[in-house]
Order: C-alpha cells, then structure tokens, then sequence
C-alpha cells in the first residue's frame, strides 16, 4: 500500500518521482516490476490518467526502472515489462514512444538471452517501423534496440533482416540525418557483416556499401570508424566475389587513408580489411586471372597505403607494427623478389647474411 500510494503520488507533482527514487528506488523497482501485467497495478494506474503528462511517465519509469545496472535485480520480472512495451510502442504519442524504445534498448543490451526475450515479445517488426520515424528522440533509440539486437548470434540477426530493415538502414545512411544517427546505423550494419555470407550478400543487395564506403572516405572521424568496422567485417567473412565487389566500390583508399588516424584499434582494423582483400587479389593472381600481379597490392599502392604500411613498422602498438611487417612480408618482399634479377654467377665475398636495413622493410 504505501509503493501503491507513493506510487500514485506521482501523479500528483512527476519531478517528486526521482526524489522519492533516492530513498525508496530498491524497493520500488522489485514492486513495480512485480505489478507489471496486472489489471490492477501501476499500468492500470497510468492508464486511468486523462493527463498526458502523466500517462506518458509510465514508460518513463519503466525505462528508468530498466536501465542497465537495474537488471541484475530482478531478472525473473522483467518478461512481464515486454508485453507492456509491445504495446506502448504503438502508441501516437511520441514522448511514450521514446521511453517505450529506450527501455527496450536496455533489456536488449547484453546477452543472447536478453536479445531473445526481446525478440520472442514481438517488437521487431514495429522497431523496423520506427527506424523511418520523423522525430529523432524515437529513432535513436528504436535504432539501438535494433542494432543491440544484431549483435545476437546469426538466427537473431536474420530476425532483423526479415522485417525489411535493411531499406531503412539505407535511408538513414543516405539523407541527411545527424551524424550520431548515421554513427549508429554503421554501428547496426557492422554487426550485420559480422554475420554469415548470406548476410553479408543481403547488405551487398541492399546497396548499402556504395553509401558505406561515402561516409568511410568523407564522414566525421565518429562515423568513419563504425563504417570501417561495417566493411572490415565484411572482408573478413565474406567470399572472394563479395570482397571483390567490395573492392568495385572503392573501398580501399579510404581504408589506407585510416591507417594514419589516431585510433590504434581503427587502424588494427583497417589493416585487418586490407589485409583480407590482399589475400583475395593473391588468390587471383595464383589463378592467372590477373597475370603475374597481384592488382589489389597495386591498388593499395597507388592509394599510398604501401608507404603508410611501411610507416606502421614503427608504431608504438606492437601488434599494428606485426600486423604492418607480416602484410609487408607476405604481398611485397615475395612481389620484390620475383622481380629482382637472377642472382649473378662469380666470386663472393664473405660468408655472413646481408642485414636487413633499420626501420623496416622499405619498397619505394
């Protein structure tokens, strides 16, 4: 009686509501979420309301309830929020519709478990509606769950796929949204490439890496890094022809021209990219489909990304300068030597290795 009571005085004055949450927030959680689906609990209490105001505090308090660190609390109680959120993101009223998709948000964040009590509630075809929803308070959020939920295993991302959600990708990357909404939606499509080759082709017929690609060569450095991850996971998946369709839409200078950014991790993942289209242009060249060379090492050339490999070599990360070394070793010093001339016949002098200059390999 007395949450019941505490509860209802909310209706009275909204902004008591976070002071009371000082005191009595423990307790309250455990009794709200224990009266989630009943007639006569606080959902009934919020739906009684004729006050707009006060009917949109309903998602509001469930998305509070619901973030984060909240859900170690009471695991067990959360089902019974889902089907009240199915419901509430229907709603015309955009305030509750925020709160409903940020609270989603929350109980899709973590494990495949949490993705799959979302998924099972039935909200995905209605968070792809949201995706193309004018206002951004309830995109970003319904485009989180959405990315959150990619971030499950294969099935669960399939999920996602199926409601048609990669159009809407196309179209938040493609107009001129703002660029935490064009982060996020790189960030939801990087977790769909990181998936199986089917996914991987479902982003290619998309036509989502032309645009990628765009934002990977001319966005803010906050965007570049979700898009290099998006075509980074792309090639380290995807078959020979989707890395070379990849390769067709320009990707490789804008990954060389990340390898000089301040982020050890974007370049680590840039390289990584290079690296899985030069095995490709090898394949090629093995197969004598590109003669003797092999193209995309020329490619990566003539964007400059050979000199900014070399220049890797002396990157304070050391797994960067392996990586730099290893790729140099492999695409280059074997290219080098193939076109070195026959060692010449007659007198040599001495018997020790010539040592390798200081600073690293070097093809200039």
């Amino acid at each position: 009686l007395e949450f019941t009571l505490r509860v209802k005085s909310v209706l009275i004055n909204p902004r008591e509501f976070l002071l009371e949450m000082n005191t009595f927030w423990p307790k309250f959680f455990i009794f709200v979420l224990s009266q989630l689906g009943k007639t006569h609990g606080i959902l009934a209490t919020f739906s009684g309301c004729r006050d707009r105001s006060h009917r949109s505090l309903s998602p509001f308090i469930l998305s509070f309830l619901l973030i984060p660190h909240s859900w170690d609390l009471l695991k067990s109680c959360t089902r019974p929020a889902l089907p009240i959120l199915r419901q509430l993101i229907h709603s015309s009223d955009e305030e509750v519709l925020t709160d409903a998709c940020w609270a989603l948000s929350y109980l899709s964040d973590g494990t495949n478990d949490k993705i799959q009590a979302v998924i099972d509630s039935g909200v995905c075809p209605r968070l792809v509606e949201l995706l193309l929803h004018p206002s951004p308070s309830v995109l970003i959020p319904a485009l989180r769950t959405v990315g959150n939920i990619v971030t499950g295993d294969d099935i669960q991302t399939q999920y996602i796929i199926s409601y048609n959600a990669l159009p809407c990708l196309l179209k938040l990357l493609s107009e001129s949204h703002k660029k935490s909404i064009k982060k996020e939606a790189c960030w939801t499509i990087s977790n769909i490439t990181a998936g199986n080759r089917g996914q991987i082709q479902a982003v290619i017929e998309a036509n989502l890496i032309g645009p990628l690609v765009q934002l990977l060569q001319n966005a803010e450095f906050d965007v570049k890094k979700e898009a290099a991850w998006a075509i980074s996971n792309a090639t380290s998946g995807g078959t020979h022809d989707q890395i070379k369709y990849l390769v067709s839409q320009q990707c490789i200078k804008p990954l060389c021209d990340l390898l000089v950014c301040p982020d050890p991790r974007i370049v680590t993942v840039c390289l990584e990219g290079l690296e899985n289209i030069l095995k490709v242009g090898d394949a090629e060249k093995n197969l004598g489909h590109t003669g003797d060379v092999n193209l995309y090492a020329q490619m990566i050339d003539d964007a400059e990304g050979l000199e900014k490999i070399e220049n890797l070599q002396s990157h304070d990360n050391n797994e960067i300068y392996e990586k730099a070394v290893k790729i140099l070793e492999t695409y280059w010093l074997e290219e080098d030597d193939e076109q070195a001339p026959p060692e010449e016949q007659g007198f040599q002098f001495g018997g020790s290795e010539v040592s390798l200059p200081s600073g690293g390999f070097s093809f200039n």
